[in-house]
């Protein structure tokens, strides 16, 4: 898949790890909550987490609570507590994390060529505010989060935009994104962070980060 001058009449991003480098982020926010818990349960939800990228953080909550926690499942008002203070650990540092190499003037050259996407597992009003805060509006025709299925929001670009699938081009950094691109028939580039396991199998094309996308 030749990445320069390439003909893709479309281009959708996953959101961390992608445009913005936030892996980590998230990761220091699940710790910092379940710390009350023990370092036993932390190191659990820190592996849980780093394991299933791109999966919702709703799902990650009820996941702890009743496998780590053995607890009753949480109420729906439980998860709102997790989930807003979660919020509060997060916003303000993925808004204030350095880009990934490559990804802002990939996206400043491509938005004036062809229609560019967000699809996040970040809950759908957070991704705004963090995309807006960021001063990347302008540059995405849409931008979608959780709890929509990544599969759903990437279906619903194409129908939506009227994309050809194979000439639209998902970038992601988690298996729920190459999933989502496979669900749809799209071209797919996984981005792995330099040192990080490559959680993509053999036949993936990889890049270490998005600059050799850049003309």
């Amino acid at each position: 898949m030749s990445m320069k001058n390439f003909d893709w009449q479309a281009i959708i991003f996953d959101f961390d790890g992608v445009v913005v480098e936030s892996g980590k982020i998230k990761t220091q926010a699940f710790a910092e909550l379940y710390r009350p818990h023990g370092e036993d349960i932390v190191a659990k939800v820190v592996q849980f987490h780093n394991q299933n990228g791109g999966m919702s953080r709703y799902h990650k909550f009820r996941h702890f609570q009743q496998h780590y926690l053995n607890k009753p499942p949480l109420t729906e008002a439980e998860v709102k507590q997790l989930d807003i203070h979660f919020s509060e650990l997060v916003v303000e540092a993925v808004i204030a994390a350095d880009p990934v190499p490559g990804a802002l003037e990939l996206i400043h050259q491509q938005a004036e060529r062809i229609p560019l996407f967000v699809a996040s597992g970040t809950p759908d009003s957070e991704l705004k505010i963090i995309v807006e805060r960021r001063g990347l509006t302008p540059y995405f025709k849409a931008v979608h989060g959780a709890p929509a299925p990544k599969k759903n929001i990437i279906a619903d670009f194409l129908s939506t935009y009227g994309l050809k699938a194979e000439s639209v081009l998902m970038i992601g950094d988690a298996i729920a994104d190459l999933e989502g691109a496979q669900a749809n028939n799209t071209a797919f580039l996984g981005r792995v962070f330099p040192g990080d396991p490559n959680p993509f199998p053999a036949h993936i094309k990889i890049v270490p980060d998005l600059r050799e996308l850049v003309d």
